[in-house]
């Protein structure tokens, strides 16, 4: 058999408010367990659920970047089962009217571009964090009524390397926007997986399995990989695939069982009383989306074509919003894209990396890597020592001008002191003098060291090459 996998995905993703989706309780990471938490939150009786209003603007932005229907009308359903891990046994979510609808997240895979469908963005809160050991659990509700933003995207996905691409896009998207961290490590974008095997052409999709609670991109490459090539093999020996719910075993890299699925839905809707529908006017919609901040692939087309940067080194700027940002004020002080990006790209990254830093907590400021390359492009200092100064920037609180002040980095730009030098070394140097002449032309940057030795490396290097063959040639 000709065979090809189907996979969609579902991701939660929790947004960057200060409060919770329903209560007033602040959202932090890592707080002491059960310190962020309201009667709402334990569903005490006699509270009552209250929409995060930041929340819905949030979602509001993610379905616009995502290219989605928007729903003017706000509903909320209660979603029921047996959840040990939400107090009231419920859960707040949108079922029948999502906020988004009917959007798409365009990929690059293998050089060409594709158009995965979302078929819906909907609101709802999350639930608390449950720590099991072998005869108890423990709960966290700290993380209990955190707003969530679950997108749900097409069957449209073929490979792993398909739907890392969406994911690591997705993830860019909601950055950009503001509107989540995205720390996969955290938890606060979590993926679900749902994978099918069918005969290539064939309309009639096979029996699905879902990978739950996958928190990085690594483990969803190699989720998929595997539970691939478990399918394919089932399928090639003539067994069925049995409709399941299964988890990624980061240590054996492999999907184990959680519990065996059937066709009934488990869950059971009904309109949240609680909450009555909210109208969303137009101008509250177009106010909330007039503060759209430009995303990824916006950001892209604005570095390759106006700032003439190679494919290359935009996505390498893109990959870090930090840095990106750190980029757009920089351009916006001085005019010189490709020598901010070569800096940025260069020592920057690597001091940042070396010492795991965000580039915010360095010393280096947009205007002091502009007062650098300043000082390089009006020939005050040059690229050698423009690198010492840079290296001075990253580790203390010093001035541009204060360090080549201090390390007495002034560049010999001056033609005729420049020049003198240049006689110097032709004179001591006559034998390389007379194997230029003889046509070993690779000789002149050994007389435009000489200079630069000279001059303790303050000399114009390129002045001092030019200089160099105007003597030559008066010698010929």
């Amino acid at each position: 058999m000709n065979l090809e996998p189907v996979i969609g995905i579902e991701v939660h993703c929790e947004l960057k408010t200060k409060t919770k989706m329903f209560s007033s309780a602040p959202v932090s990471f890592n707080a002491v367990p059960n310190s962020l938490v309201q009667p709402l939150d334990l569903a005490l009786p006699g509270t009552l659920p209250r929409v995060n209003k930041r929340a819905v603007e949030m979602a509001l932005l993610a379905s616009k970047a995502l290219n989605m229907e928007i729903d003017n009308e706000l509903v909320f359903d209660r979603k029921n089962y047996f959840y040990t891990d939400l107090a009231k046994g419920f859960q707040i979510t949108q079922d029948k009217r999502p906020i988004g609808r009917n959007g798409y997240l365009e990929i690059e895979a293998d050089g060409s571009y594709k158009k995965i469908r979302i078929n819906r963005l909907h609101m709802e809160e999350d639930t608390a964090k449950q720590t099991h050991f072998d005869d108890y659990t423990l709960i966290d509700y700290n993380r209990s009524g955190n707003p969530l933003i679950e997108i749900v995207s097409g069957p449209d996905i073929r490979s792993a390397k398909e739907a890392c691409k969406y994911i690591e896009n997705l993830r860019a998207t909601l950055l950009y926007l503001g509107v989540s961290d995205v720390k996969m490590e955290e938890g606060s974008m979590r993926c679900d997986i749902n994978i099918s095997i069918k005969e290539k052409g064939s309309s009639v999709l096979g029996t699905k399995t879902e990978i739950k609670n996958l928190n990085s991109i690594s483990n969803v490459e190699k989720a998929i990989e595997y539970e691939i090539e478990r399918q394919s093999k089932l399928l090639q020996a003539g067994k069925k695939i049995i409709q399941e719910t299964r988890r990624f075993d980061e240590e054996s890299k492999t999907t184990v069982t959680m519990r065996v699925k059937n066709d009934s839905l488990n869950y059971k809707y009904f309109r949240e009383p609680n909450i009555a529908p909210i109208k969303l006017s137009d101008e509250y919609i177009d106010q909330v989306l007039s503060d759209m901040p430009l995303l990824p692939v916006e950001l892209n087309k604005i570095y390759t074509t106006k700032y003439n940067l190679s494919a290359y080194d935009s996505e390498q700027l893109l990959l870090n919003k930090e840095i990106s940002d750190f980029f757009n004020e920089c351009v916006k002080i001085i005019n010189e894209p490709k020598l901010i990006t070569n800096f940025i790209l260069g020592d920057v990254l690597a001091f940042l990396n070396k010492r795991g830093l965000p580039i915010s907590e360095c010393n280096l400021t947009p205007n002091k890597l502009a007062d650098l390359i300043k000082s390089l492009v009006s020939n005050a200092i040059s690229s050698k020592q423009a690198k010492i100064v840079l290296n001075e920037l990253l580790e203390s609180d010093k001035s541009v001008e204060q360090i080549i002040k201090e390390k007495g980095l002034v560049q010999i730009s001056d033609e005729n002191e420049i020049r003198t030098l240049v006689n110097i070394v032709l004179s001591d140097n006559k034998n390389a003098v007379k194997d230029y002449l003889g046509g070993k032309t690779n000789i002149l940057g050994f007389l435009v060291g000489q200079v630069m030795k000279l001059s303790k490396g303050k000399a114009n290097p390129e002045l001092a090459n030019t200089l160099i063959l105007e003597e030559i040639n008066k010698l010929n």
